[in-house]
Protein backbone atom coordinates (compact mmCIF):
# COMPACT_ATOMS: atom_id res chain seq x y z
CA UNK A 1 0.00 0.00 0.00
CA UNK A 2 1.48 3.37 -0.96
CA UNK A 3 1.27 6.51 1.17
CA UNK A 4 -1.62 8.07 -0.78
CA UNK A 5 -3.66 4.89 -0.26
CA UNK A 6 -2.83 5.09 3.47
CA UNK A 7 -4.14 8.66 3.49
CA UNK A 8 -7.50 7.31 2.29
CA UNK A 9 -7.56 4.30 4.63
CA UNK A 10 -9.92 4.89 7.57
CA UNK A 11 -8.50 5.08 11.07
CA UNK A 12 -9.23 2.21 13.42
CA UNK A 13 -12.13 3.20 15.67
CA UNK A 14 -10.12 2.27 18.76
CA UNK A 15 -6.48 2.98 19.48
CA UNK A 16 -4.33 6.01 20.00
CA UNK A 17 -3.88 8.66 17.34
CA UNK A 18 -0.77 10.82 17.41
CA UNK A 19 -0.98 14.53 16.63
CA UNK A 20 2.13 15.94 14.99
CA UNK A 21 3.12 19.61 14.87
CA UNK A 22 5.75 19.32 12.13
CA UNK A 23 8.86 21.45 12.24
CA UNK A 24 12.29 21.30 10.66
CA UNK A 25 14.04 21.57 14.07
CA UNK A 26 11.43 20.28 16.53
CA UNK A 27 8.31 18.19 16.24
CA UNK A 28 5.57 18.48 18.83
CA UNK A 29 3.74 15.24 19.56
CA UNK A 30 0.41 14.68 21.30
CA UNK A 31 -1.59 11.47 21.68
CA UNK A 32 -5.22 10.60 22.08
CA UNK A 33 -6.72 8.17 24.52
CA UNK A 34 -7.56 4.73 23.05
CA UNK A 35 -11.19 5.82 22.56
CA UNK A 36 -10.03 8.80 20.47
CA UNK A 37 -11.92 11.43 22.45
CA UNK A 38 -9.21 13.23 24.44
CA UNK A 39 -5.75 14.47 23.54
CA UNK A 40 -2.72 15.09 25.73
CA UNK A 41 0.65 16.64 24.95
CA UNK A 42 3.34 13.98 24.93
CA UNK A 43 6.71 15.50 24.04
CA UNK A 44 8.79 17.72 21.84
CA UNK A 45 11.18 15.78 19.70
CA UNK A 46 14.40 17.52 18.70
CA UNK A 47 15.03 16.47 15.11
CA UNK A 48 18.18 14.54 14.25
CA UNK A 49 19.22 12.84 11.04
CA UNK A 50 16.68 10.70 9.15
CA UNK A 51 17.86 7.54 10.92
CA UNK A 52 17.31 9.08 14.38
CA UNK A 53 13.94 10.47 13.30
CA UNK A 54 12.89 7.04 12.01
CA UNK A 55 13.87 5.34 15.29
CA UNK A 56 11.93 7.92 17.29
CA UNK A 57 8.70 7.44 15.33
CA UNK A 58 9.01 3.65 15.19
CA UNK A 59 9.53 3.58 18.97
CA UNK A 60 6.56 5.91 19.44
CA UNK A 61 4.28 3.58 17.44
CA UNK A 62 5.23 0.59 19.58
CA UNK A 63 5.33 2.25 22.99
CA UNK A 64 2.13 4.28 22.60
CA UNK A 65 0.30 1.78 20.36
CA UNK A 66 -0.35 4.39 17.67
CA UNK A 67 -2.94 3.47 15.00
CA UNK A 68 -2.80 6.66 12.92
CA UNK A 69 -1.30 10.12 12.47
CA UNK A 70 -2.93 13.56 12.47
CA UNK A 71 -0.40 15.93 10.98
CA UNK A 72 -0.65 19.69 11.16
CA UNK A 73 -0.88 21.33 7.75
CA UNK A 74 0.40 24.91 7.78
CA UNK A 75 -1.81 27.15 5.66
CA UNK A 76 -1.88 30.85 4.88
CA UNK A 77 -4.69 32.86 6.48
CA UNK A 78 -6.45 32.68 3.11
CA UNK A 79 -6.48 28.87 3.37
CA UNK A 80 -3.96 28.50 0.56
CA UNK A 81 -1.04 26.14 1.02
CA UNK A 82 2.46 27.40 1.68
CA UNK A 83 6.00 26.09 1.19
CA UNK A 84 5.73 24.63 4.70
CA UNK A 85 2.57 22.80 3.56
CA UNK A 86 4.63 20.98 0.93
CA UNK A 87 7.20 20.06 3.58
CA UNK A 88 4.47 18.75 5.91
CA UNK A 89 2.98 16.70 3.05
CA UNK A 90 6.40 15.21 2.23
CA UNK A 91 6.90 14.43 5.92
CA UNK A 92 3.49 12.70 6.06
CA UNK A 93 4.44 10.53 3.09
CA UNK A 94 7.74 9.62 4.75
CA UNK A 95 6.00 8.85 8.05
CA UNK A 96 3.33 6.70 6.38
CA UNK A 97 5.95 4.78 4.42
CA UNK A 98 8.01 4.29 7.59
CA UNK A 99 5.21 3.12 9.87
CA UNK A 100 2.60 1.74 7.45
CA UNK A 101 -0.11 3.73 9.30
CA UNK A 102 -2.87 5.94 7.88
CA UNK A 103 -2.73 9.70 8.27
CA UNK A 104 -4.88 12.79 7.97
CA UNK A 105 -4.05 16.46 7.86
CA UNK A 106 -5.45 19.06 10.23
CA UNK A 107 -5.44 22.81 9.73
CA UNK A 108 -2.84 24.18 12.12
CA UNK A 109 -3.12 27.88 11.30
CA UNK A 110 -3.63 29.10 14.85
CA UNK A 111 -2.41 26.17 16.97
CA UNK A 112 1.01 27.65 17.81
CA UNK A 113 -0.45 31.08 18.55
CA UNK A 114 -3.10 29.53 20.77
CA UNK A 115 -0.49 27.39 22.54
CA UNK A 116 1.67 30.45 23.17
CA UNK A 117 -1.32 32.35 24.56
CA UNK A 118 -2.15 29.53 27.00
CA UNK A 119 1.46 29.23 28.14
CA UNK A 120 1.88 32.99 28.59
CA UNK A 121 -1.36 33.12 30.60
CA UNK A 122 0.12 30.45 32.84
CA UNK A 123 2.97 32.80 33.72
CA UNK A 124 5.71 30.61 32.27
CA UNK A 125 9.04 32.10 31.35
CA UNK A 126 9.94 32.43 27.68
CA UNK A 127 12.31 29.45 27.96
CA UNK A 128 9.65 27.22 29.56
CA UNK A 129 7.06 28.31 26.97
CA UNK A 130 9.45 27.35 24.16
CA UNK A 131 10.00 23.91 25.77
CA UNK A 132 6.25 23.22 25.76
CA UNK A 133 4.84 25.16 22.78
CA UNK A 134 5.16 22.53 20.03
CA UNK A 135 3.63 19.65 22.00
CA UNK A 136 0.80 21.90 23.16
CA UNK A 137 0.22 22.98 19.54
CA UNK A 138 0.10 19.28 18.60
CA UNK A 139 -2.47 18.70 21.35
CA UNK A 140 -4.59 21.60 20.11
CA UNK A 141 -4.61 20.40 16.50
CA UNK A 142 -5.31 16.80 17.55
CA UNK A 143 -8.14 17.91 19.87
CA UNK A 144 -9.70 19.93 17.03
CA UNK A 145 -9.45 16.93 14.70
CA UNK A 146 -10.99 14.58 17.28
CA UNK A 147 -13.82 17.00 18.02
CA UNK A 148 -14.70 17.53 14.37
CA UNK A 149 -14.42 13.81 13.61
CA UNK A 150 -16.75 12.83 16.48
CA UNK A 151 -19.25 15.53 15.49
CA UNK A 152 -19.28 14.13 11.94
CA UNK A 153 -19.97 10.63 13.27
CA UNK A 154 -22.76 11.88 15.56
CA UNK A 155 -24.49 13.74 12.75
CA UNK A 156 -23.75 11.61 9.72
CA UNK A 157 -22.70 8.17 10.90
CA UNK A 158 -19.23 6.87 10.10
CA UNK A 159 -18.00 9.24 7.42
CA UNK A 160 -14.99 8.39 5.25
CA UNK A 161 -12.55 11.26 5.15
Amino acid sequence: MNSSERAEKPFAKQGRLAGVDYGTKRIGVAISDPGQTLSSPLENYQRGDSSQDAKFFQRLVVEEQIVGWVIGLPLHLSGDESEKSAEARAFATWLADLTDLPYRFADERFSSVEAERYLAAGGLTSKKRKQRRDMLAAQILLAAYLESHHQDEEHFGDVAE
